[in-house]
């Protein structure tokens, strides 16, 4: 595997119907688009991945989807394990026809890295177990950690601010200020263009940076400070509603994961 930090295609063992191997941390895959669907799983680490429509983020217990034709790129976090599976076109109508991100029950897991790491022995075995991944994604509900993409360039650029650092407790009326916009019209634009809450956004966004963090082996105390949250409890809860587990059970499955 190159240690390259960007490149326009996977490397060549990962760009295949299925595929797996890992990618050093940081690693970026540039702008670009399938004929076919794809789930992309991080069976260790976690991955990013960006369309128009926002960025989605799937730590090791999530699995990322996206459909044909969709521009998307990708960014890892920590040593990845990743692992490709291309799902054919006439197959994708099974699955929902925008970029999500699902969760990874424990047979959706291991039919995922028995795809990417068993060599076909009996014919059709691929395409059964493939089904199986299928039937259980189309039955799985979305757990998306999905952020919107603005177009307003004064809510842009206050969602800049707050990406550039996540520890910002600015009010929405002091961003109004720095942007040039007002606290009703930001609000406004929040839940019209991005259909959630000030507080919703800025919690999931935080949880992005959160999860980076854990993935890179920062302690629970310490993530919660550098992103933004008071006291190490309260970010505990808001990790637990929006990814379904603590976060030190979040790290305790990446330790077991690479082990």
């Amino acid at each position: 595997m190159p240690e390259t930090r960007q490149s326009s295609l996977l490397p060549s063992p990962l760009w295949a119907p299925r595929s797996g191997g890992w990618l050093p941390h940081g690693y970026h895959l540039d702008t670009h688009f399938h004929t076919q669907g794809q789930l992309v799983y991080a069976a260790a680490g976690a991955l990013a991945t960006t369309t128009e429509r926002g960025t989605w983020v799937a730590p090791a217990n999530r699995v990322t989807w996206t459909p044909p034709g969709f521009d998307h790129s990708h960014r890892f976090y920590g040593r990845t394990d990743v692992r490709l599976v291309a799902i054919p076109a006439d197959l994708c109508d099974a699955l929902v026809a925008h970029p999500s991100v699902f969760a990874v029950s424990p047979l959706l897991r291991e039919a995922l890295l028995a795809l990417t790491d068993r060599r076909e022995v009996r014919p059709g075995a691929y395409e059964r177990l493939r089904a199986v991944v299928i039937d259980e994604l189309a039955e799985t509900p979305e757990q998306s950690l999905h952020l919107p993409e603005p177009r307003d360039d004064r809510l842009r650029a206050a969602t800049d601010l707050l990406h550039a650092d996540p520890g910002r407790t600015a009010t929405l009326a002091e961003l109004g200020r720095t942007v040039g916009a007002s606290e009703r019209t930001l609000s406004r634009l929040f839940r019209t263009e991005l259909g959630m809450s000030f507080h919703r956004w800025r919690t999931i966004s935080r949880i992005h940076h959160a999860l980076v963090h854990l993935t890179n082996g920062r302690s629970v105390t310490d993530t919660a400070t550098e992103c933004g949250w008071s006291n190490p409890s309260s970010f505990i809860e808001a990790f637990t509603e929006v990814v379904g587990q603590t976060p030190g059970r979040y790290q305790a499955d990446l330790r077991d994961d690479t082990k």
